[in-house]
Order: C-alpha cells, then structure tokens, then sequence
C-alpha cells in the first residue's frame, strides 16, 4: 500500500474527506485528473515501495510473526502467514478490503459507468496497481487502452477449436489463456537479457494484454459451447464489464451492470487461496504472466475453489426440482439435512479465512433486491440464508456458518438468462485476471525470489514431537 500524499488544497480538503469517512489513510488520491497514464503511475510509485520494502526487510527481517504447528503442517498451512500480496487483504471478521478500501466503499468511490451504478473493473485495476482512488479521466483512459489491446489471434482460437465442443468451459478457457503465450513480451525481454530492475515493464505488457483479452476468449469459448459458435465482436463504446457482457450476449444494462459488480468483487481475494498463490507460486520461477494464469485457472477449477460458483446453483435446482418453488421452511430444513446426512456439503456455505457473511455475498444481494426480488430462485436463496447457518452451527463442527460469495452469484446470472452453470467458473477466472496480474507486476518490480518452502515427512514430525514432549 502507499501513502496518503498532500499536495494541494484540494488533495489536503480529500484527505480530510478520506479521513471524515472511515476510509484507510493508506490509499492515495491522484494529484490531477491529467494523470491518466498508468504506466507512468507506476514508474513513479515502484522505487518508493522497493524502498519501502528495502527497509522493512533490514529492520524488522528477524521479527517473529507467530509460531507454526503440526496441524498447520498437515492441514494445508491453514494459518500461516506466509506471502507478501499487496493488492488486498482478507480479515476474518471484516471480509476483503482491496489496497484498505471495503467492497461497499469501491461501490461508493469508484468510477461508474451510470450514476448511481456498480464501479467499473478498470477503476478496481487502477486502484490495485497504484492504491490510488482514479477519477473518471482515468478510467477512462484505461478502459480505451484495454479495448486497444483486446485483439486475440487467429491461432488461439484454432486451438480452442482443436478440443471437443463438450470440453469443460475452464479447460477450453485455460488452453485458450497458454495459446496467447507465444506473444509474452516478458519472455522476449528476458530472452535478450532485461535486467532485473527492468523485470516489471515487459510484465506489465503482458498482463495488461491478457487482462484486455481474456473476455475474448471467454466469451468466444462461452458462444462456441452454447450458441452454435455464433461469435460477437467488441463493442468499442462499451467499458470493459458492459463488453464482456455484450459479447457473451447479454445486452440488458442491468445485465451489464452485473457483470461489472461480478467482475470487480471477484477479482482479488489476497494471496493465500487456490488461484492466487498458484500464480504467485509459478510467477516467482520467473514464469512469465500467460503461464502464471494458467496455472491459476487450473487451480481456479477445482470444486473446493472456483468451480463451487457452478455447484451451488446446480444444488438449488435439484431443491426446487425435489421440493418445488413454493418450498416451506421445514422442507428446506430437511432437504438440508438429507445433503448433509449424506457425507456432502452445502454449497455456497463457509470459507477457510472469513468468520462472517462474506461481503461479496452481501453487495449481490443488494443488487437482488433493487433489481429482482421477485425472482424465485433469490427468494429461495433468503430462506436459504436463515435456514443453514442454524443448522451448520447445531453440528458444531463448522468454523463459518455463513455464505461465501459463490451462495449468491448463479442466481443472478441465472436470472438474466447466463443459466449454463458449466460456464460460471469461467467468469470467475475472467475476474480473477485484474487481482493476480496486478499482484504478478508488484511481484517483479519489488524482486520478490523464488517461493520455496520447507517439507517435512510425518517420521520427522514424529520424531520432534517426542523431542518437544
């Protein structure tokens, strides 16, 4: 994160602002709306946090930051503290905060398409890379030079080609993201021997690229599965949600508005999940950002990460299907007793850090209830809310009880007519672009080396147990 900088007057009377409004004084206003350029945000902001880390590594290098146990060991290093990811920061109690701001304060400060409505993704990126709250100049800017970008060769698409239409939506996405490979700028640099220093240009390249074309080639991977292959080109007058949006097919501006809201709360959720720290994991072997992603939407896949999203709607169809829309709450009870009882879980229900309702799940039902209340998939979803966490506490045996993200997305997309829940891992993955390359390019410009931990075998654990008894 960066320091708030007080420049002017009116930077003095916005800190006051920031201040007044709860916010984190670690996020910068920009000096001017003439500031638009992103690159050059960030060649003025790397040497300050190189620095910044410099010293924090000399003074506090020996400082311990918590004791680590044999169940850490054995249970996935739930726990440990072990990454530097700058771009977000998940508290157990309090949810996600992107660079200190909370999911409703981005809805509140962020750039968006229409008054009123949900900030645009390209605002969030700004804000990721720079900590820095963008005017509407800057995203701007931003959103013209992603649509620039947003060109996908003819190869790439041969590839996706080259796999069964059947394929899983995620494998034809991922193969899609290791087609663009061939183009890495960092791999050409690093080739012609860039130094270190340098490491963090030819990463930004790529990953603005693959940020501006990933949509492409989901939506090109969504047409080809479910509407015969019927392609939609970009709309350039249209933000980078809305053409995501467009492409896929969906042209309601609430559908529009949705996918700005999807994308952007889905987009980073610090480092020590699944996607994100495979693509720390990759990146740090110096893996340039197209084979560092890939690697992350692997992970991403996975039904105990990204591919729940798909999982939960399925399970509250099978409700309906069984019980009907008119479902009574002992019904549900029951229906969520039969899925427990038989060694399952419930879909959308818990998370490995949050201790609360997931915030991401709060802001979707808020777009729910201003823009379909009515709609009985989300009425089913309520009831859902206050049947399960009584259930899931009475077991005693669940650290979080409350809905995750993934509890509420499928309905929303379901309801404006995104009803292939195969796909919706795919726009997770879409999402997760503007976190994890944001991340990769902090990665290179602080020198972050090769991730390489300990491993131990269970004799050695063993063996120091006794030794500690």
């Amino acid at each position: 994160m960066v320091f708030l900088r007080s420049v002017s007057a009116l930077s003095r009377l916005r800190s006051r602002l920031v201040q007044q409004s709860g916010l984190n004084g670690s996020v910068r206003w920009l000096q001017s709306s003439s500031e638009t350029d992103l690159h050059s945000q960030l060649k003025e902001l790397i040497p300050e946090q190189q620095e910044r880390l410099k010293k924090l590594k000399a003074e506090c290098g020996k400082v311990q930051l918590g004791n680590i146990t044999v169940d850490m060991v054995i249970g996935g290093m739930r726990g440990m503290t072990g990454m530097l990811w700058e771009t977000s920061l998940l508290d157990p109690d309090e949810g996600i905060r992107f660079r200190g701001l909370s999911i409703p304060e981005c809805q509140k400060l962020l750039p968006a398409a229409n008054p009123g409505g949900e900030p645009l993704p390209e605002g969030l990126l700004w804000l990721l890379l720079t900590g820095k709250v963008p005017s509407k100049d800057q995203v701007a800017a931003l959103s013209k030079e992603l649509r620039a970008r947003a060109t996908v060769p003819d190869h790439v698409y041969k590839v996706i080609d080259a796999l069964p239409v059947t394929a899983h939506p995620m494998t034809q996405f991922a193969t899609g993201v290791m087609g663009l490979q061939v183009h890495s700028e960092f791999q050409k640099a690093y080739e012609k021997g860039v130094s270190k220093s340098k490491f963090w240009e030819p990463t930004y390249e790529d990953s603005l690229n693959l940020i501006a074309k990933v949509p492409l080639i989901a939506a090109y991977v969504y047409r080809r599965a479910y509407k015969d292959g019927k392609v939609i080109p970009v709309d350039h007058s249209l933000d980078y949600g809305g053409n995501f949006s467009h492409m896929l097919g969906f042209d309601d501006p609430k559908m529009q508005e949705l996918m700005r809201l999807y994308v952007t709360i889905h987009s980073d959720h610090e480092g020590g999940n699944v996607s994100a720290h495979t693509a720390h994991l990759v990146g740090s072997a110096l893996s340039d950002p197209y084979l560092s992603f890939a690697a992350a939407l692997n992970g991403l896949a996975g039904p105990l990460h990204g591919l729940a999203n798909q999982e939960v709607l399925l399970w509250i169809k099978s409700v309906v299907d069984e019980c009907g829309e008119n479902i009574t709450t002992d019904q549900l009870k029951d229906y969520v007793w039969k899925t427990l009882n038989s060694g399952k879980v419930v879909p959308g229900y818990g998370h490995g850090v949050l201790r609360k309702t997931d915030p991401r799940y709060t802001c979707q039902r808020e777009f729910a209830l201003k823009h379909l209340p009515d709609d009985p998939l989300f009425q089913l979803v309520s009831k859902l809310y206050e049947v399960v966490p009584p259930i899931l506490t009475q077991l005693g045996k669940v650290k979080n009880p409350w809905p995750n993200v993934d509890a509420h997305s499928g309905v929303l997309l379901n309801h404006f007519g995104l009803t292939e829940a195969r796909y919706y891992t795919v726009l997770f993955g879409v999402s997760r672009s503007i976190g994890i390359c944001s991340q990769i390019i902090w990665d290179r410009a602080l020198g972050l080396p090769l991730e390489r931990p300990k491993s131990v075998t269970m004799e050695w654990l063993e063996k120091h147990c006794k030794k500690a008894a």
